[in-house]
Formats: C-alpha cells, structure tokens, sequence
C-alpha cells in the first residue's frame, strides 16, 4: 500500500510541470486507461475486492473500421449521423469472503470468484447524447487466475494469504452484452466562476455473468470540464468513457453520481448457470453512491473515485466501500 501511495505521489507531482511543447505538434491515436478498483484503500478486504481494466479507444479523428460503421448502422436506436467511436478493453475481477484467513468460509458469506474478460464498445455520439454497445467475453474460475493474482500481489506487499480459494466458482464461460445512454445536460452552466453540467443515464445488461435495468446521473463542477462523459469505472459501475478531451496546462473537476440497478442475476452471487456452487440469496436491488476528483494535464488524466455500494445480498454485514484510480493517456 505504501508504493501504491507513492506512485500516486509521483503521479500528481508530474501534473506540476510545465504543457510540454512536443506533445502539441503530434497526431494523437487515441487514449488508453488503466482502472484499478480496490477495497484495500478503506482497510478492507473483502466480498468486490480488486478490479483492473486496460481500455483502448482510438482518437476521433481516426476513421472506425468498417464492421464498427456497419454494426452501428444496424442498430435502430443509434443516431443516424452521429460520430462513430470504438474500442476495446481487457480487465480482471475478483471476489472474496469476509475474512480471507478462513479456508472453509461459512456458506452465507460471499463466494470466492474470479473474472476474467475481454470486451469490444462500440458507441455513437451525437452532440449532447452518447449511446453504447459493448460486448464481454471471459472466463469465471480457476481458469480466470484470480487466485493467482490476489495471492501474488499480497505476497509483494506483505499481506495475509487469502486462504479459500478452494470454494471458489467452477469454470464457466461467461458472455455479457451491454446498452446504455447517457445525455449531457445544463451543459457549461457558469457557477462561481467554474463551470457545471449533469449526465443522466440509463441502460440494461444481459448475460449469464449479469442481467440487471440500471438508471442514475452524475454531475460534474470544475474548471474548463472537458466534453466527455467522466472517467471509466469497471462493470457494473456507472458509466463514463474511455476517452477524454486533453487540454494544455492544468484543469480539474469534481463529480458525483448515483445510481440504481434491479439486478436479475449476478454469477458472483447466484453461482454457477450450469453446475452446483456456492451461492447467497442476493438483494434485488442495488445502488452506487460515487465521489471523486479528476485532474488533466496535457495529454494525461488522473482520477479517484470513492466508491459506495449498498448491500447486494441478504447476510452482508454491511455496505461496500473501495476506491477507483484512473490514468488515462492520449498518444
């Protein structure tokens, strides 16, 4: 925790200096994110305890590949001329107990489960509205190296060894598609000298991994906010996109956001779709309550998010807390 600390460090002292020139003189390709999602920053660990994201989204200016042009038109909802946006994502998840140093936890606490994923987005922006596609591929189990990866990262860092990986999900192929709108609202209001604007959503997700309706809103407050929907979040989280606008100096905002989901089904809960698991009797409904902070310089993005999430099944004993760190670079 102390390293991670210290990268964060680095990482915004690096904001301080000054736009370099070299950057404005080259044609961007587009932006890539890096997300990591931790309980670990509220000195927990447990139930949603780690996720990583690697996200790819080619600049605007750079001309979408036939299948996406082809696909987007085929959607009836999307805008007819709306500018065409793809991209791509790969991440991992995992879920624990609630006391890791338990080999057998008792069967009304969260499963061990691990995730596995590669995702294709596909989206089309017209003017003050943006609509999504996605489509996730993965693995859920032993084959999705979860208990490989916890096990290492807390042997680097000193902490206990997660001991109930044995109970965990049986492998299971997972496929997950993903549609969600979002509009930007009261855009560019002026408040104190800063600017405001507000980002209702709704969207619905179908999959043997999660099925759930979800609908919320986040509203943003800073200087020079630029024209994008915020920063990433790994799925079922509220939305934002993989790209951003990049400026020359400094700019931040502060944002907020809601959401709600009526969850039909959700692996890490319900078990395995094809085979005997363990499982708990999860809550219908769910909802997120984020706080975070985003800085831009140049070419570069960083953000955190603090992440509160209600109880998702029935014997939690209490809500979720975890954090959401978000460097994005365009090049």
């Amino acid at each position: 925790m102390k390293g991670l600390s210290g990268l964060i460090l680095l990482l915004f002292i690096a904001i301080a200096f000054p736009c370099p020139a070299w950057t404005e003189d080259l044609q961007k390709n587009g932006t890539l994110s890096f997300v990591l999602e931790n309980d670990l920053f509220y000195n927990v660990d447990r139930h949603y305890t780690n996720g990583v994201g690697l996200m790819w989204v080619p600049a605007r200016d750079v001309s979408a590949p036939e299948w996406a042009v082809r696909l987007a038109r085929l959607v009836p909802w999307f805008h007819e001329r709306g500018g065409i946006r793809h991209g791509y994502a790969f991440g991992q998840s995992m879920f624990t107990s609630s006391d890791i140093n338990v080999k057998n936890p008792p069967l009304r606490d969260h499963p061990y489960a691990g995730w596995l994923y590669g995702a294709i987005g596909l989206g089309v922006e017209s003017g003050k509205q943006l609509d999504l596609l996605g489509i996730t591929f993965g693995l859920v189990g032993p084959v999705s190296l979860a208990e490989q990866s916890q096990k290492f990262v807390h042997k680097i860092v000193g902490a206990d060894d997660p001991q109930g990986w044995d109970t965990q999900l049986g492998n299971e192929p997972g496929l997950v598609v993903t549609y969600q709108r979002s509009w930007r609202c009261l855009v560019a209001r002026t408040v104190c000298g800063n600017r405001l604007d507000l980002t209702p959503h709704v969207g619905v997700t179908f999959g043997n991994v999660f099925t759930y309706g979800n609908a919320g809103a986040t509203v943003r407050y800073g200087r020079r906010l630029p024209d994008d929907y915020g920063p990433p979040r790994i799925q079922p989280g509220l939305p934002g996109s993989g790209y951003f606008s990049p400026i020359c100096g400094f700019g931040w905002y502060l944002f907020a956001g809601m959401e709600g989901r009526a969850v039909a089904r959700n692996i890490f809960l319900d078990g395995n779709t094809f085979r005997d698991s363990r499982s708990v009797d999860k809550r219908p409904l769910v909802g997120d309550l984020q706080l975070g902070v985003v800085v831009d310089w140049s070419d570069i993005r960083l953000s955190y998010t603090h992440v509160l999430r209600t109880r998702e099944f029935r014997t939690q004993d209490g809500n979720s807390d975890f954090g959401a760190i978000t460097v994005s670079v365009e090049f």
